[in-house]
Protein backbone atom coordinates (compact mmCIF):
# COMPACT_ATOMS: atom_id res chain seq x y z
CA UNK A 1 0.00 0.00 0.00
CA UNK A 2 3.00 2.50 0.50
CA UNK A 3 2.50 3.49 -3.10
CA UNK A 4 -1.30 4.03 -2.86
CA UNK A 5 -0.32 6.32 0.70
CA UNK A 6 2.86 8.61 -1.06
CA UNK A 7 2.20 12.17 -1.06
CA UNK A 8 4.47 14.61 -3.01
CA UNK A 9 5.41 12.76 -5.66
CA UNK A 10 4.60 14.90 -8.40
CA UNK A 11 5.61 11.62 -10.86
CA UNK A 12 3.10 9.48 -9.10
CA UNK A 13 0.33 8.92 -11.87
CA UNK A 14 -1.67 6.22 -10.34
CA UNK A 15 -2.38 4.95 -6.89
CA UNK A 16 -2.38 0.89 -6.09
CA UNK A 17 -5.92 -0.74 -5.17
CA UNK A 18 -6.11 -2.93 -2.03
CA UNK A 19 -6.86 -5.77 -4.99
CA UNK A 20 -3.30 -5.01 -6.71
CA UNK A 21 -5.08 -3.44 -9.69
CA UNK A 22 -3.86 0.20 -10.04
CA UNK A 23 -6.19 2.94 -10.96
CA UNK A 24 -5.07 5.89 -13.11
CA UNK A 25 -4.51 9.13 -10.61
CA UNK A 26 -6.65 11.07 -13.09
CA UNK A 27 -9.77 10.31 -15.11
CA UNK A 28 -12.12 11.77 -17.29
CA UNK A 29 -15.29 12.61 -15.88
CA UNK A 30 -18.66 12.52 -17.94
CA UNK A 31 -21.31 13.93 -15.99
CA UNK A 32 -23.44 15.94 -18.19
CA UNK A 33 -20.85 15.64 -21.14
CA UNK A 34 -23.62 15.77 -23.54
CA UNK A 35 -23.57 14.69 -26.63
CA UNK A 36 -20.13 14.96 -27.45
CA UNK A 37 -18.68 12.45 -24.79
CA UNK A 38 -17.70 9.97 -27.56
CA UNK A 39 -15.62 13.04 -29.06
CA UNK A 40 -14.34 13.96 -25.75
CA UNK A 41 -13.43 10.23 -24.47
CA UNK A 42 -11.57 9.68 -27.66
CA UNK A 43 -9.32 12.90 -27.49
CA UNK A 44 -9.12 12.51 -23.85
CA UNK A 45 -7.67 9.06 -24.61
CA UNK A 46 -5.76 9.30 -28.00
CA UNK A 47 -4.52 12.97 -27.54
CA UNK A 48 -3.99 13.55 -23.89
CA UNK A 49 -3.03 10.68 -22.20
CA UNK A 50 -5.59 9.31 -19.99
CA UNK A 51 -6.17 6.01 -19.25
CA UNK A 52 -8.95 6.38 -16.98
CA UNK A 53 -12.99 7.23 -17.85
CA UNK A 54 -15.33 7.37 -14.80
CA UNK A 55 -19.33 7.33 -16.46
CA UNK A 56 -22.54 6.36 -15.11
CA UNK A 57 -25.65 4.68 -16.75
CA UNK A 58 -27.77 7.59 -14.91
CA UNK A 59 -25.45 9.86 -17.16
CA UNK A 60 -27.58 8.94 -20.39
CA UNK A 61 -24.25 8.87 -22.31
CA UNK A 62 -22.46 5.48 -21.78
CA UNK A 63 -23.80 4.88 -25.38
CA UNK A 64 -21.32 7.78 -26.33
CA UNK A 65 -18.94 6.98 -24.09
CA UNK A 66 -18.48 3.47 -25.60
CA UNK A 67 -18.04 4.80 -29.65
CA UNK A 68 -15.10 6.82 -27.85
CA UNK A 69 -13.90 3.87 -26.24
CA UNK A 70 -13.94 2.06 -29.26
CA UNK A 71 -12.25 4.60 -31.48
CA UNK A 72 -9.63 4.78 -28.85
CA UNK A 73 -8.94 1.29 -29.09
CA UNK A 74 -9.10 1.19 -33.01
CA UNK A 75 -6.49 4.09 -32.96
CA UNK A 76 -4.06 1.40 -31.40
CA UNK A 77 -4.66 1.77 -27.54
CA UNK A 78 -5.13 -1.42 -25.76
CA UNK A 79 -7.96 -2.28 -23.85
CA UNK A 80 -5.84 -3.45 -20.64
CA UNK A 81 -4.31 -0.10 -20.33
CA UNK A 82 -7.68 1.20 -19.76
CA UNK A 83 -9.47 1.89 -16.57
CA UNK A 84 -13.42 2.56 -16.58
CA UNK A 85 -15.62 2.67 -14.09
CA UNK A 86 -19.43 2.99 -14.08
CA UNK A 87 -21.84 3.36 -11.56
CA UNK A 88 -25.26 1.05 -10.74
CA UNK A 89 -28.06 3.19 -10.10
CA UNK A 90 -30.34 3.82 -7.48
CA UNK A 91 -33.31 1.94 -9.26
CA UNK A 92 -31.17 -1.34 -9.68
CA UNK A 93 -30.48 -1.29 -5.75
CA UNK A 94 -32.13 -4.08 -5.84
CA UNK A 95 -30.06 -7.76 -5.93
CA UNK A 96 -31.79 -9.46 -9.04
CA UNK A 97 -31.19 -6.11 -10.72
CA UNK A 98 -27.70 -5.76 -10.05
CA UNK A 99 -26.21 -8.09 -13.01
CA UNK A 100 -28.89 -7.11 -15.79
CA UNK A 101 -27.93 -3.67 -15.14
CA UNK A 102 -24.20 -3.88 -15.47
CA UNK A 103 -25.12 -6.30 -18.89
CA UNK A 104 -26.68 -3.48 -20.06
CA UNK A 105 -23.95 -0.97 -19.26
CA UNK A 106 -21.30 -3.69 -20.87
CA UNK A 107 -23.25 -3.35 -23.88
CA UNK A 108 -23.55 0.48 -24.10
CA UNK A 109 -19.63 0.71 -23.28
CA UNK A 110 -18.77 -2.13 -25.84
CA UNK A 111 -16.85 -3.70 -23.36
CA UNK A 112 -16.29 -7.35 -21.67
CA UNK A 113 -15.49 -6.40 -18.28
CA UNK A 114 -15.64 -3.15 -15.76
CA UNK A 115 -12.24 -2.04 -14.06
CA UNK A 116 -14.72 -0.47 -11.62
CA UNK A 117 -18.04 -0.30 -10.78
CA UNK A 118 -19.66 1.62 -7.80
CA UNK A 119 -22.90 2.31 -6.09
CA UNK A 120 -23.87 5.62 -7.19
CA UNK A 121 -25.80 6.55 -4.42
CA UNK A 122 -26.63 4.71 -1.22
CA UNK A 123 -30.24 5.03 -1.22
CA UNK A 124 -32.78 2.91 -3.64
CA UNK A 125 -36.01 4.40 -5.92
CA UNK A 126 -38.98 3.23 -7.02
CA UNK A 127 -38.46 2.79 -11.22
CA UNK A 128 -39.51 6.36 -12.75
CA UNK A 129 -39.05 8.31 -9.70
CA UNK A 130 -39.39 12.01 -9.76
CA UNK A 131 -37.00 14.77 -8.83
CA UNK A 132 -37.53 14.85 -6.09
CA UNK A 133 -38.90 12.56 -5.20
CA UNK A 134 -42.96 11.94 -4.41
CA UNK A 135 -44.07 10.14 -1.83
CA UNK A 136 -43.49 6.34 -2.00
CA UNK A 137 -40.75 6.78 -4.50
CA UNK A 138 -37.17 6.12 -1.96
CA UNK A 139 -37.95 2.62 -0.76
CA UNK A 140 -35.78 0.31 1.28
CA UNK A 141 -32.52 -0.31 0.08
CA UNK A 142 -30.98 -4.16 1.17
CA UNK A 143 -27.23 -3.36 0.98
CA UNK A 144 -25.82 -6.38 2.09
CA UNK A 145 -27.73 -8.55 -0.78
CA UNK A 146 -26.89 -5.97 -3.15
CA UNK A 147 -23.68 -5.99 -2.41
CA UNK A 148 -23.24 -9.91 -2.34
CA UNK A 149 -24.18 -9.50 -6.11
CA UNK A 150 -21.20 -7.07 -6.88
CA UNK A 151 -19.16 -9.27 -5.28
CA UNK A 152 -20.47 -12.00 -7.83
CA UNK A 153 -19.53 -10.06 -10.22
CA UNK A 154 -16.08 -9.89 -9.25
CA UNK A 155 -15.86 -13.97 -9.18
CA UNK A 156 -16.92 -14.31 -12.65
CA UNK A 157 -14.95 -11.47 -14.16
CA UNK A 158 -17.28 -9.12 -15.12
CA UNK A 159 -15.73 -6.65 -12.75
CA UNK A 160 -12.22 -6.30 -11.50
CA UNK A 161 -13.12 -3.97 -8.44
CA UNK A 162 -16.04 -2.89 -6.80
CA UNK A 163 -16.98 0.16 -4.64
CA UNK A 164 -19.33 2.65 -3.50
CA UNK A 165 -20.15 6.46 -3.87
CA UNK A 166 -21.73 9.30 -1.55
CA UNK A 167 -21.09 7.00 1.51
CA UNK A 168 -21.40 8.02 4.96
CA UNK A 169 -18.64 6.51 7.34
CA UNK A 170 -22.04 5.24 9.19
CA UNK A 171 -22.95 3.19 5.81
CA UNK A 172 -19.48 2.42 5.12
CA UNK A 173 -18.74 0.91 8.68
CA UNK A 174 -22.46 -1.09 7.82
CA UNK A 175 -21.09 -1.93 4.71
CA UNK A 176 -17.63 -2.86 5.99
CA UNK A 177 -19.23 -5.70 8.45
CA UNK A 178 -20.50 -8.00 6.19
CA UNK A 179 -18.29 -7.41 2.67
CA UNK A 180 -16.57 -10.64 2.22
CA UNK A 181 -14.61 -8.27 -0.87
CA UNK A 182 -14.33 -4.69 0.91
CA UNK A 183 -15.06 -1.95 -1.03
CA UNK A 184 -11.86 -1.12 -3.30
CA UNK A 185 -12.57 2.41 -3.66
CA UNK A 186 -14.86 5.41 -2.30
CA UNK A 187 -15.70 8.03 -4.59
CA UNK A 188 -16.85 11.16 -2.93
CA UNK A 189 -17.26 15.44 -3.93
CA UNK A 190 -14.20 16.82 -2.50
CA UNK A 191 -12.05 20.28 -3.45
CA UNK A 192 -10.71 22.73 -0.95
CA UNK A 193 -14.26 24.00 -0.52
CA UNK A 194 -15.50 20.25 0.34
CA UNK A 195 -12.72 18.55 1.76
CA UNK A 196 -15.35 15.94 3.32
CA UNK A 197 -12.62 15.10 6.42
CA UNK A 198 -14.37 12.47 8.19
CA UNK A 199 -15.33 9.85 5.09
CA UNK A 200 -11.65 10.51 3.68
CA UNK A 201 -10.15 9.26 7.25
CA UNK A 202 -12.62 6.66 7.58
CA UNK A 203 -11.27 5.08 3.65
CA UNK A 204 -7.79 5.21 4.95
CA UNK A 205 -8.41 3.31 8.25
CA UNK A 206 -10.12 0.55 6.34
CA UNK A 207 -7.48 0.88 2.88
CA UNK A 208 -10.07 1.94 0.81
CA UNK A 209 -8.81 4.40 -2.02
CA UNK A 210 -10.32 7.73 -1.99
CA UNK A 211 -11.21 9.34 -6.03
CA UNK A 212 -12.55 12.93 -6.04
CA UNK A 213 -15.16 14.12 -7.94
CA UNK A 214 -15.95 17.98 -8.95
CA UNK A 215 -12.89 19.36 -7.85
CA UNK A 216 -13.18 22.34 -9.23
CA UNK A 217 -16.35 23.28 -7.28
CA UNK A 218 -19.34 23.57 -8.77
CA UNK A 219 -20.95 26.89 -11.26
CA UNK A 220 -22.47 27.38 -8.36
CA UNK A 221 -19.12 27.74 -6.32
CA UNK A 222 -16.53 27.63 -8.55
CA UNK A 223 -13.29 27.55 -6.95
CA UNK A 224 -10.82 28.36 -10.13
CA UNK A 225 -12.37 31.98 -9.24
CA UNK A 226 -11.69 31.85 -5.42
CA UNK A 227 -8.67 34.10 -4.92
CA UNK A 228 -6.36 31.72 -2.57
CA UNK A 229 -6.55 29.41 -5.50
CA UNK A 230 -5.82 32.58 -7.94
CA UNK A 231 -2.81 33.11 -5.88
CA UNK A 232 -1.62 30.06 -5.75
CA UNK A 233 -2.24 29.46 -9.50
CA UNK A 234 0.07 32.57 -10.54
CA UNK A 235 2.68 31.82 -8.22
CA UNK A 236 3.00 28.49 -10.25
CA UNK A 237 2.34 29.59 -13.26
CA UNK A 238 -0.51 26.86 -13.67
CA UNK A 239 -4.32 27.53 -14.18
CA UNK A 240 -5.99 27.72 -11.56
CA UNK A 241 -7.67 24.00 -12.68
CA UNK A 242 -4.36 22.16 -12.72
CA UNK A 243 -3.86 24.11 -8.69
CA UNK A 244 -7.18 22.06 -7.69
CA UNK A 245 -6.46 18.86 -9.41
CA UNK A 246 -3.10 18.95 -8.22
CA UNK A 247 -4.30 19.64 -4.55
CA UNK A 248 -6.30 16.09 -5.09
CA UNK A 249 -3.61 14.47 -5.77
CA UNK A 250 -0.91 15.49 -3.20
CA UNK A 251 -4.02 14.77 -0.65
CA UNK A 252 -3.32 10.89 -1.83
CA UNK A 253 -6.63 10.77 -4.30
CA UNK A 254 -7.66 9.95 -7.67
CA UNK A 255 -9.14 12.80 -9.40
CA UNK A 256 -11.83 12.80 -12.10
CA UNK A 257 -12.20 16.65 -13.87
CA UNK A 258 -14.81 16.79 -16.24
CA UNK A 259 -14.51 19.32 -19.19
CA UNK A 260 -15.96 19.11 -22.68
CA UNK A 261 -13.86 21.43 -23.93
CA UNK A 262 -10.40 19.67 -26.07
CA UNK A 263 -8.31 22.12 -24.57
CA UNK A 264 -9.29 21.77 -21.11
CA UNK A 265 -9.05 17.92 -20.94
CA UNK A 266 -5.41 18.69 -22.34
CA UNK A 267 -4.36 20.76 -19.36
CA UNK A 268 -6.39 19.22 -16.62
CA UNK A 269 -3.85 16.54 -16.60
CA UNK A 270 -0.57 18.80 -17.00
CA UNK A 271 -0.45 17.78 -13.47
CA UNK A 272 2.30 15.73 -13.01
CA UNK A 273 6.42 16.86 -12.75
CA UNK A 274 5.79 19.66 -10.44
CA UNK A 275 4.47 20.39 -6.54
CA UNK A 276 2.47 22.54 -4.73
CA UNK A 277 4.85 23.81 -2.03
CA UNK A 278 3.55 23.03 1.76
CA UNK A 279 2.70 26.48 2.24
CA UNK A 280 0.54 26.83 -0.69
CA UNK A 281 -0.92 23.37 0.28
CA UNK A 282 -1.78 24.89 3.66
CA UNK A 283 -2.95 27.70 2.34
CA UNK A 284 -5.74 25.76 -0.33
CA UNK A 285 -6.43 23.70 2.64
CA UNK A 286 -7.76 26.30 4.93
CA UNK A 287 -10.28 27.89 2.47
CA UNK A 288 -13.37 28.43 4.87
CA UNK A 289 -17.06 28.29 4.30
CA UNK A 290 -16.99 24.90 3.50
CA UNK A 291 -20.28 23.13 1.58
CA UNK A 292 -21.00 20.02 -0.21
CA UNK A 293 -22.03 20.97 -3.99
CA UNK A 294 -24.09 17.83 -4.58
CA UNK A 295 -26.18 17.55 -1.34
CA UNK A 296 -28.52 14.71 -2.85
CA UNK A 297 -31.75 16.75 -2.28
CA UNK A 298 -33.07 17.00 -5.58
CA UNK A 299 -32.96 13.18 -5.71
CA UNK A 300 -33.75 11.71 -2.86
CA UNK A 301 -35.50 14.25 -0.31
CA UNK A 302 -39.26 14.43 0.58
CA UNK A 303 -39.93 17.79 2.86
CA UNK A 304 -43.64 16.16 3.88
CA UNK A 305 -43.29 12.37 3.49
CA UNK A 306 -40.07 11.71 3.78
CA UNK A 307 -38.72 8.98 4.65
CA UNK A 308 -35.83 11.45 4.38
CA UNK A 309 -37.06 15.38 4.88
CA UNK A 310 -33.57 17.25 4.79
CA UNK A 311 -30.68 16.21 3.39
CA UNK A 312 -28.17 16.11 6.69
CA UNK A 313 -30.26 13.46 7.07
CA UNK A 314 -28.94 11.80 3.67
CA UNK A 315 -25.45 12.42 4.98
CA UNK A 316 -26.14 11.06 8.78
CA UNK A 317 -26.06 14.09 10.26
CA UNK A 318 -22.05 13.56 9.66
CA UNK A 319 -21.54 17.16 8.40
Amino acid sequence: MASAQAMGQGEQDHFVLKSGHTIPAVGLGTWRAGSDSAHSVKIAITEAGYRHVDTAAQYGIEKEVGKGLKAAMEAGINRKDLFVTSKLWCTDLVPDKVRPALQNTLKDLQLDYLDLYLIHWPFRLKDGAHMPPEAGEVLEFDMEGVWREMESLVKDGLVKDIGVCNYTVTKLNRLMRSANVPPAVCQMEMHPGWKNDKIFEACKKHGIHVTAYSPLGSSEKNLAHDPAVEKVANKLNKTPGQVLIKWALQRGTSVIPKSSKDERIKENIQVFGWEIPDEDFKVLCSIKDEKRVLTGEELFVNKTHGPYKRASELWDHED
